[in-house]
């Protein structure tokens, strides 16, 4: 447990250039990230062994010669993760509620958040030299809740169809409600599409994460190991790090 803080009056740094350290991401929130990062990578890896099945098949359904590497296998791989990946989803959503640090998502409905998400837009544009410091910066916030919509999507389609076997069960009933609806080529359609998008955004994540340590130095990568980012001014939204007291956590 986190017991040293930072009081309002040793908020504000002092001196042009003295690095603080924020603890912001919880245990919680870090374990849960690598469990779902793994589990994206070996769903959208056997995802598309299963939608282009290799190969050396000799029954009806493709599959390799090799029963070890069989489509059957690689379809229970695909499953195994994806319940894997839906616990750790849930679980990253209960640490979003009980840790300060990990409840960073976007505040569409203030003027503040809407100015520093065009503020960090230019930057990226190249149109503005700098922008203001931040825990987490605002277009950062709003992709990270573009990602939690594509994986629910991910997740509904995914469950709607493994189910859609025993129709008359409890999940089909929860999942697979709309496949009789839409039709259940549209929603492997679906599945699929978003989860190059989730692909996409991953690579874009990559990419922004070391382009903040290399050019800006807050130790954005080291974060999802540490917990902890290093700044140099006061960040803009520091007060979603306050407690009821007014009061920050520190490594």
């Amino acid at each position: 447990m986190i017991k040293n803080y930072y009081t309002e009056e040793q908020l504000p740094h002092k001196r042009k250039g003295h690095l603080r350290k924020y603890y912001l991401f919880s245990p919680f929130l870090r374990i849960f990230h690598w469990i779902m990062v793994w589990c994206i990578a070996v769903l959208f890896i056997t995802g598309q062994v299963i939608m282009n099945p290799l190969p050396g098949g000799v029954s009806s359904e493709p599959t390799f010669a090799d029963w070890r590497l069989s489509l059957d296998l690689i379809r229970n791989i695909h499953f195994l993760a994806g319940f894997i990946f839906t616990a750790s989803f849930v679980l990253r959503i209960y640490g979003w509620i009980i840790n300060r640090g990990d409840r960073l998502l976007p505040k569409f409905w203030t003027t503040k958040f809407m100015e520093e998400m065009v503020e960090v837009a230019k930057h990226y544009s190249l149109l503005k030299y700098s922008h203001k410091q931040y825990i987490r910066n605002p277009l950062a916030r709003a992709s990270y809740l573009g990602l939690y919509v594509m994986v629910l999507v991910e997740i509904v389609t995914g469950f709607a169809m493994y189910y859609m076997p025993n129709s008359t069960g409890v999940p089909a009933t929860i999942f697979g409600w709309s496949i009789g609806m839409y039709g259940e080529m549209i929603f492997h359609w679906v599945h699929h599409v978003f989860a190059w998008l989730i692909i996409f955004f991953a690579m874009g994540h990559v990419y922004m994460v070391f382009r903040a340590d290399l050019m800006e130095r807050e130790g954005e990568a080291s974060s999802m190991f540490s917990g902890v980012k290093t700044i140099s001014e006061l960040p803009s939204d520091i007060d979603d790090l306050k407690d009821k007291h007014g009061r920050v956590a520190k490594d």
